[in-house]
């Protein structure tokens, strides 16, 4: 892990008590360690994002320079957990088979002297924290503060490239720091990638902030969903792990200063939203310092466990004898009813941590340079895989045997909802010492433990061994195999690992791939790691072939009797490519669908051209388009919209013939990257200092159309204060203008889409505003495309106004209608009450007709209290999809206007929309919140 070197060297050690201090170490225990941890922890601390984005795709992001200066990472600040005394070892396995399997795949990855399209690396720091993770066809591998992206025959497709720039031009010390403890994992559920890094770790004083992106697809080259939580206390060790209710990260919690351990804390991160890329929060618990290094189960495999099944979390116990083990029931919905027991201790055979207090005693040949075993806490990572019959879970932890050192691991089975030992045995088949272990669980059932292995007599190697489903229990049966005979031993420091791991790869469900360090030559700061898979017998890997489907861009916006064009592609999801035979459905009369070519081999694309006749209507129409190949069928999403030709209406709305229909002032021009369609869009600004810049048109709303759209991309590097984008509609036959985009100061990854309602007949003047404010270095300005007017379906929600009461909506606790204030209409729905109360809510199921992409209402809130106590608070769940997105945060505020909140919504998706006001039922400060106008459009 990298650490910024101000931490204290000092090393908190085992044994004789809780605790004792190496030489002058400034790093102790706080008074808590004497308490007992208590059985249920009754609250939990709830942390809102600082702030999210999506990035633009990885493959299109300049790779953030790498650090340039050699660095020691600070010594490893051992946790309280591990053993007391000196035990016995009793399941030791002391001879191994020698049959082993043969590595498949065995490449080198990120390390000295490694290379890709994004340069080359140099070790600057140690360890390197290997880990990796598969996907569906690619390996991400992380190591301290840098990732590179693999094919499965290691191929670099992305990298190496410092780990923040994922985070380039998010802001914030996600963006300018690059402090590392990078952990990857793969979503099998959601064919999706994380990565987590912690930053800032360099200040005296904090915050600190874990960073997290989540992939937009399962091509980590693509788009990410970031994130950024900021933490008062270090949160050293982070340990990323993937479950269905959340993301759950364990962390080491020290004071500021990094002298003080505080205790272990664990975090679930609201997946769904994270994967919605809406906004999203975290709920999270801590232990007292009697334990620390924990780790949280992680899901392999596509079943996931029993609905509402708590996430497993375990550490080594406060005895030589006991793991220690909780569990974390989040509520996203409730957060007051979110859970964290324990711990209980789970008896397992008498173990001594490897070497003793120190830590440090793994010998090497040719240095008499010892290294860190890492043996007071279990290791990457707590793999857990349900079977159907049963579910079972393995973990790993360094264990002294006689004069050397082993792996002891388990595998634990949920009985009841609690972790049992099915069975445990310490693999030391010889005087080598083996450590730094991870291990995993192929789908029918076969384990494999990978781990380094070192002796007086031998550099440091990568090895391996297994066990098959229907083996003996406690025993590694399947031999021990080589990833790499390291040719070097590490001079210095002492300093190995940190961690390693073992995955499986989903495409199958049986190639294990293991990542670990080795040292290439002797010397210092010159370590390699190594990315490796193979097969244990019984597995069946057979792979189906499928292939994926998408276009770019996903709509577009023509003229009647004119034609539009996107791109759609493909690729390989698994197996060999065959070809696909492309189709599409859903086009309004008069219009027809070509492909350049017809059909493609699987990862090859084809131009579809929609064109259409001067009798189609106008209209927004999804288009499906569909991939048929032998194998399996796809298909793609696609919004077409037609305008009337003449008789009012936007002219040159996708400004393919230049400026022409507009009235620009300042500067304004015509592009042709980015567009969001068509082969040009308008840029309202400039890339050099600017001030003031606008388009503007004035138009007549044809019959039977109601709705004006357009879709922006901003650049804004400086902040609101000083540089916005703007749109007003002015109604000029009835006299008023609306803001129908308030000010705005972002950077886009992608294009955003602005609706509002207008009335046919009336002549409207729309008006893009951008402002800079001339300022050298940060020149603002906006990309803007597809103006078009349409019909609008009718809201998919009934009595959205409430002028028919409460009719159509379920009601919990105290809800009313009132008649003032309102936002629109004679009346408005009051949920809460002006007494006293607990919860209220109202909530809607509804189906998003053709052609609508958001749901919208308004509300007013009157809280005299604070939100630790009161609060309003909106979800809407997709029913379709099954997952649940908050779109409105908890708030606490007395509103002297109604506010409105909006959200993304798919066509032909089924939602709820629930919305929530708790009130803590204190006499005197009574919440409620007044919600109108509820639509979709």
């Amino acid at each position: 892990m990298i650490h910024r070197t101000r931490r204290s060297p000092a090393r908190l050690l085992a044994g004789g008590g809780l605790a004792a201090l190496l030489t002058c170490a400034s790093l102790t225990f706080t008074a808590a360690s004497a308490q007992a941890e208590p059985r249920h922890h009754t609250k939990s601390t709830i942390r809102h994002e600082v702030r999210h984005d999506v990035s633009p795709p990885l493959r299109q992001i300049a790779a953030a320079p790498l650090r340039d200066e050699q660095q020691e990472n600070e010594p490893i600040r051992r946790m309280p957990n591990s053993g007391n005394g000196r035990h016995r070892d009793p399941v030791v396995q002391s001879t191994v088979s020698p049959a082993a399997p043969t590595p498949s795949a065995n490449f080198d990855g990120i390390g000295q002297g490694f290379s890709g399209p994004q340069g080359s690396f140099t070790v600057t720091g140690v360890p390197p924290d290997t880990n990796s993770a598969v996907g569906s066809t690619q390996v991400v591998e992380i190591v301290n503060t840098a990732f590179a992206v693999f094919t499965k025959t290691g191929t670099v497709l992305y990298g190496p490239a410092a780990t923040n720039t994922l985070f380039a031009g998010f802001g914030g010390s996600c963006q300018t720091t690059n402090d590392g403890d990078g952990v990857v994992r793969y979503d099998n559920l959601a064919n999706r990638w994380i990565i987590t890094q912690f930053a800032n770790v360099g200040s005296a004083a904090g915050p600190f902030f874990e960073c997290v992106a989540v992939s937009q697809t399962s091509d980590a080259t693509g788009a990410w969903n970031r994130y950024s939580f900021q933490y008062a206390s270090f949160p050293d060790y982070p340990k990323l792990s993937v479950w269905p209710d959340a993301y759950y990260t364990t962390y080491n919690l020290f004071n500021a200063a990094g002298t003080v351990f505080m205790g272990a804390e664990i975090c679930a991160m609201d997946r769904a939203s994270m994967i919605a890329g809406t906004t999203a929060t975290q709920q999270c618990f801590t232990t007292s310092n009697q334990f620390g290094g924990l780790l949280g189960a992680d899901l392999d495999g596509t079943t996931a466990p029993p609905s509402g099944e708590p996430n497993t979390v375990v550490a080594l116990g406060a005895t030589s004898t006991t793991l220690a083990t909780w569990k974390f029931h989040v509520d996203w919905a409730t957060p007051g009813n979110s859970t964290f027991t324990g711990p209980a201790n789970l008896t397992v055979a008498a173990y001594t941590p490897a070497c003793g207090t120190s830590g440090t005693c793994i010998p090497q040949t040719g240095t008499g340079q010892q290294l860190d075993s890492l043996s007071d806490r279990v290791m990457f990572r707590l793999a857990y895989r349900n079977f159907g019959d049963h579910e079972s879970l393995v973990v790993n932890h360094a264990v002294t045997v006689g004069s050397s050192v082993g792996v002891r691991w388990y595998e634990l089975r949920l009985s009841g909802g609690n972790p049992t030992v099915f069975q445990q045995s310490t693999f030391a088949p010889d005087s080598t010492f083996r450590w730094m272990g991870s291990i995993a669980m192929d789908k029918v059932g076969n384990a494999a433990l990978g781990y380094s292995a070192s002796s007086s007599s031998l550099h440091p190697q990568i090895r391996f061994t297994g066990r098959l489903a229907g083996d003996p229990v406690n025993q590694m049966t399947q031999g021990e195999g080589t990833v790499i005979a390291g040719p070097g031993s590490q001079t210095s420091p002492s300093r190995w690992g940190d961690y390693s791991s073992m995955t499986v790869d989903p495409a199958d469900g049986c190639t294990f791939w293991y990542a670990q360090e080795y040292i290439p030559a002797n010397g210092s700061f010159n370590w390699r790691t190594r990315l490796a898979s193979f097969q244990l017998p019984g597995c069946s890997g057979q792979v189906t072939n499928d292939f994926s489907i998408a276009a770019n861009p996903t709509s577009g916006s023509v003229t009647a009797g004119s034609s539009t064009t996107t791109t759609v592609s493909t690729a390989v999801v698994s197996g060999s490519a065959e070809t696909v035979t492309l189709s599409a459905s859903g086009l309004p009369s008069g219009a027809t669908a070509s492909f350049n070519p017809q059909s493609v081999t699987a990862g090859g694309s084809s131009t579809l051209t929609i064109a259409t006749s001067a009798s189609t209507p106008a209209g927004t129409f999804p288009i499906s388009i569909t991939g048929t190949a032998p194998s399996a069928t796809h298909t793609a999403a696609y919004s077409l919209t037609v305008t009337s030709p003449g008789g009012g209406g936007i002219t040159n709305g996708g400004f393919e013939s230049g400026l022409a229909g507009w009235t620009s002032t300042g500067s304004t021009a015509v592009v042709t990257s980015p567009v969001h369609s068509g082969a040009q869009a308008a840029r309202v600004g400039s890339t050099s200092p600017s001030t003031d810049s606008s388009l503007a048109q004035t138009f007549t709303v044809p019959s039977g159309q109601s709705r004006l759209s357009f879709w922006y991309r901003m650049t804004c590097p400086d902040t609101i204060t000083f540089d916005w984008f703007t749109a007003t509609l002015a109604d000029n036959t009835a006299g008023t203008t609306a803001t129908i985009l308030p000010r705005t100061c972002a950077t886009n990854a992608a294009f955003v889409q602005v609706n509002a309602s207008v009335t046919a007949g009336h002549s409207y003047t729309l008006t893009l505003t951008n402002h800079d404010d001339n300022f050298a270095g940060d020149p603002s300005f906006t990309i803007v495309d597809d103006v078009a007017l349409s019909a609008a379906a009718g809201s998919a929600i009934v009595n959205g106004g409430f002028e028919n009461g409460l009719t159509s909506w379920t009601s919990t606790g105290s809800t009313a209608v009132v008649t003032s204030p309102v936002h629109g209409g004679a009346q408005a729905a009051r949920i809460g009450s002006t007494s006293p109360s607990t919860d209220s809510s109202l909530a809607q199921t509804f189906t998003v007709p053709s052609g609508q992409t958001q749901v919208s209402f308004w509300y007013r809130m009157t809280c005299p209290d604070t939100i630790t106590f009161d609060w309003f608070t909106v979800t809407l769940r997709d029913n379709t999809a099954g997952t649940t997105a908050t779109i409105l945060p908890k708030t606490c505020a007395t509103n002297s206007a109604f506010v409105q909140v909006t959200a993304s919504v798919t066509a032909g998706h089924s939602y709820t929309l629930t919305l929530t006001n708790h009130d803590d039922n204190f006499a005197g400060d009574a919440s409620f919140t007044v919600t109108d106008d509820a639509v979709t459009s």
